[in-house]
């Protein structure tokens, strides 16, 4: 669907959706919606960016299909957050990658990413890649200053690219005239911790009509969280190699200990969010974009799994082979996350602290 077709048919969802009401307990997006009465492209990127997907408007509404108007509020807004992170995307014409992923580019990619570290490593340091010993020195095998040459230049443009498109969402993103409420951007931010818009109104969020379970949150907190713990395990190793402490560490250390801990709420979270899009009802997403989260899902799966078996390793005669998988993937990684799934939860982010400085109802 074209972008203006797009627009087009978003507005006349929320516009029946306006009328009717119903749902306007569920979640902010319908809160939003409220408070406009036309829906230009900003608006809809608003209100989609705004929803968590929890699919229970969709079983509640009068109009959904087989109705004539065929509303699909959660599908609907699937499409427009697409176009939004396309639009948002820096350089833009690399917004089209969005349409691209799927299992296979991910897996590719990683073996691309994989076959570059080795074939370096072999050109660089060959000898130490066929007998790492058992000192677990990574930096043996991929020098220090190479990693951090080629992560850190890797990591500045990725950066740029996710700073940028977080500052286009912001500025487009509209905000409802007058005052902000008391303390809300910190309940803002709180939502966004909690997920909170994953069980509304206290029932967890459907898996198909009548079925509510607690599982997809669970998943969502063990990704985002595990996640964030092995970005701290990177940041803690990285303070410790500056202050005159290089790796390896004992496994008793803070930084393994979180990195432990990280890679597994990342095996947890993403094995569950691919068994939730296999058994989740078809009608709350939008398969046109079952690729975008799926690959997202397996390079995050990939490099928690990665991680694990090289800890775990990392004294044996394969160090070096399961140290460039591992950074291979990792690089994958990187380079999709400015063009991938990972920019949802940032445009969400945006769009709940948007909604939080936008005035009541009944202001």
């Amino acid at each position: 669907m074209h972008a203006a077709e797009l627009t087009r048919e978003g507005a006349r969802v929320m516009s029946v959706c306006n009328a009717c009401r119903y749902c306007e307990q569920y979640c902010p997006a319908f809160q939003a919606m409220e408070r406009r009465l036309d829906f230009a492209t900003a608006d809809l990127n608003h209100l989609a960016n705004l929803c968590h997907g929890c699919g229970e408007c969709l079983y509640a509404c009068q109009y959904a299909p087989p109705h004539e108007f065929a509303i699909n509020v959660p599908r609907m807004f699937a499409q427009l957050r697409l176009h939004s992170y396309e639009q948002y995307a820096w350089p833009a014409p690399l917004g089209a990658a969005f349409r691209w992923h799927s299992v296979t580019t991910a897996l590719g990619l990683a073996a691309l990413m994989i076959a570059v570290m080795l074939g370096a490593a072999v050109a660089l340091n060959g000898e130490a890649l066929r007998n790492p010993g058992v000192s677990a020195d990574f930096y043996a095998v991929v020098p220090h200053g190479l990693m951090v040459t080629l992560f850190g230049s890797v990591g500045a443009f990725v950066l740029v690219a996710l700073t940028v498109g977080v500052v286009r969402c912001w500025r487009e993103l509209p905000t409802a005239a007058g005052s902000a409420r008391q303390g809300s951007i910190l309940s803002a931010v709180g939502d966004l911790l909690r997920l909170r818009h994953l069980h509304v109104a206290g029932r967890d969020c459907v898996t198909a009509p009548e079925v509510r379970t607690p599982w997809r949150r669970w998943f969502h907190h063990a990704t985002f969280y595990g996640f964030a713990l092995t970005f701290a395990a990177t940041s803690v190793a990285t303070l410790y190699h500056w202050s005159g402490s290089p790796a390896p560490y004992a496994y008793t250390s803070l930084p393994v200990l979180l990195g432990t801990a990280g890679g597994f709420g990342l095996l947890f979270g993403c094995a569950g969010l691919l068994w939730q899009h296999a058994v989740r009802d078809a009608e709350l997403a939008d398969s046109a974009q079952h690729g975008l989260d799926r690959s997202f899902i397996v390079l995050l799966l990939l490099t928690a799994l990665t991680g694990l078996v090289l800890l775990a390793l990392r004294q044996g005669p394969a160090m070096g082979l399961l140290l460039i998988v591992h950074l291979g993937v990792v690089l994958a990684l990187f380079l999709t996350l400015p063009y991938g799934k990972f920019v949802h939860g940032l445009y969400r982010a945006v769009a709940l602290l948007k909604h939080a400085a936008e005035p009541t109802t009944e202001a």
